[in-house]
């Protein structure tokens, strides 16, 4: 795909950009609304939809950068108009799950994010990072579609079916995806020391699954591994290989 600059958007890579945005269900509230998405709005979108491995001046760092603080928000705002009587330290445990990377790349391969990315080849060929790709491209778009003067209303629009999805199944069972918390209260019931974690950096590649490298310990001993991008992913998989251990 030819890479386009933030002063030239080809009339098919628009065609493309409204194809995502069908994707994303909210093409003809957009098209059709008093705030009708312009040409402008369409080098951000593209802007959060190009890689930095296309090496490209304008790429998808700046976007996900505020998609990053536009997602938290928006997110307390569904947890508090969903769940009002939900204590704080509820609210804080599900929002964790809600911004995740976990989730931000899930909902990008559920609207085919990565078929409208502008990207380089050898990022292109790396199927280990398409998930942390998926994630960033779906922060940074979250952030375009804000900065687009669209507003909230369109972040709502969006994201609040996956949100009500997640949230059903983070609250049915509230340790499935925190391996952590999980190994904690097990340890306890168990009459063990509470886990200890020792964590390397592995590289300084951003977005590399396999970063950060981690290990648990229960009694002095070791019981579980694992990698991430980040040392907290890392060390959610090595406590779900201690998880599994304990529970065969």
């Amino acid at each position: 795909m030819p890479k386009e600059s933030k002063t030239s958007i080809s009339k098919d890579r628009i065609k493309e950009l409204i194809e995502l945005l069908k994707h994303l269900k909210i093409a003809n509230e957009l098209l059709h609304s008093p705030q009708t998405i312009k040409t402008e709005d369409f080098w951000t979108i593209n802007e959060a939809l190009t890689h930095t491995s296309a090496k490209s001046k304008i790429n998808h760092e700046r976007l996900e950068f505020l998609g990053d603080a536009v997602l938290r928000l928006a997110a307390s705002e569904f947890i508090d108009w969903k769940f009002p009587k939900m204590d704080v330290g509820e609210r804080s445990a599900l929002r964790a799950q809600l911004v995740s990377d976990r989730w931000l790349s899930q909902v990008g391969e559920k609207i085919g994010i990565k078929d409208f990315l502008v990207i380089g080849p050898q990022a292109a060929g790396d199927a280990s990072a398409l998930s942390t790709i998926q994630a960033e491209a779906t922060e940074a778009l979250i952030g375009a579609i804000y900065e687009s003067n669209l507003g909230m209303k369109f972040i709502h629009s969006w994201l609040t079916p996956y949100w009500e999805e997640t949230s059903k199944e983070v609250l049915e069972d509230p340790h499935k995806y925190n391996s952590k918390s999980a190994l904690q209260e097990l340890s306890q019931k168990q009459g063990l020391q509470l886990p200890t974690y020792i964590n390397q950096e592995l590289t300084k590649k951003h977005g590399d699954p396999k970063r950060f490298f981690s290990t648990v310990q229960l009694d002095g001993k070791l019981m579980g591994e694992g990698w991430g991008s980040s040392r907290r992913e890392a060390e959610q998989a090595a406590a779900q290989q201690t998880l599994q251990k304990l529970n065969k």
